[in-house]
């Protein structure tokens, strides 16, 4: 079966058909910058054009960079304050001209790696974080998603976490491999402290160079292990829940994974 994710980021917005069947593209992906400022409308005209570009007429899915309520967009770390309170399932429908399923976009990133990835069959607590203009975070027990954590935002000596320790502020600051590791580590021994996780999956974009951070995390007792799907995730996570929603639209259940 086959189902198109749209994935809406800080700094880019890109879409494809999944295979749910595998977690893979069945067309090249297509991406468009995150217009700025990142207002609803013109996010919502580019998604009509991912859908255009690609002749789809089905239900999609699409990630959200913040909390998402029954369609309703609550917060807005990276994009305009305007999206706050907005019933953005509502937008997407009518400029899209397809049912759309939102959700929010580290939780479709962990849907993915959960089912596809490197969290697959695994029990216990799991978080996964996406490490990109912000910090994401998506947190599973045994295999079921408790939706909308923002531990991206927790504060660590009077900071908010993401401001420190994003994969931006890498570039931005531009901090070394050593020294943005070991802000990491700060942020993930803090978070572990509150959850106590089995395992923390780190993915986004940075995810693809695991190899040169991953190794100089320190003084955290939980395995840290780079994404599988790196910066695909949120894609494929969206079009799960599409094809979830589609299901069983009365019930919108897109927490479980196993």
């Amino acid at each position: 079966m086959e189902m198109l994710g749209i994935d809406i980021g800080g700094s880019g917005i890109k879409g494809a058909p999944v295979d749910l069947a595998t977690g893979e593209f069945t067309r090249e992906r297509i991406r468009v910058a995150t217009p700025r400022p990142a207002e609803p409308e013109p996010v919502a005209e580019i998604l009509a054009r991912i859908v255009d570009d690609f002749g789809w007429s089905g239900p999609v899915g699409a990630t959200y960079p913040g909390v998402v309520v029954n369609g309703v967009t609550r917060s807005a770390a990276n994009v305009a304050k305007s999206w706050i309170g907005l019933d953005a399932v509502k937008l997407f429908d009518e400029a899209t001209g397809c049912p759309v399923t939102l959700l929010n976009d580290a939780d479709a990133a962990g849907i993915a790696e959960m089912s596809h990835g490197v969290g697959k069959g695994q029990k216990g607590t799991v978080v996964m974080l996406t490490l990109g203009t912000g910090i994401g975070s998506a947190l599973f027990t045994d295999g079921v998603l408790v939706p909308n954590t923002e531990f991206g935002h927790l504060e660590i000596d009077g900071h908010d976490a993401e401001t420190r320790a994003s994969a931006k502020v890498r570039e931005e600051d531009d901090l070394s491999w050593e020294q943005w590791a070991k802000r990491l580590s700060d942020y993930l021994a803090h978070l572990e402290a509150l959850v106590t996780p089995s395992l923390i999956i780190v993915g986004g974009g940075v995810s693809k160079k695991a190899a040169k951070f991953v190794p100089l995390i320190h003084n955290v007792a939980a395995p840290v292990i780079p994404a599988r799907l790196f910066n695909s995730a949120g894609i494929v996570g969206a079009a799960m829940a599409a094809a979830a929603a589609a299901q069983a639209p009365t019930a919108r259940d897109l927490t479980r994974t196993a």
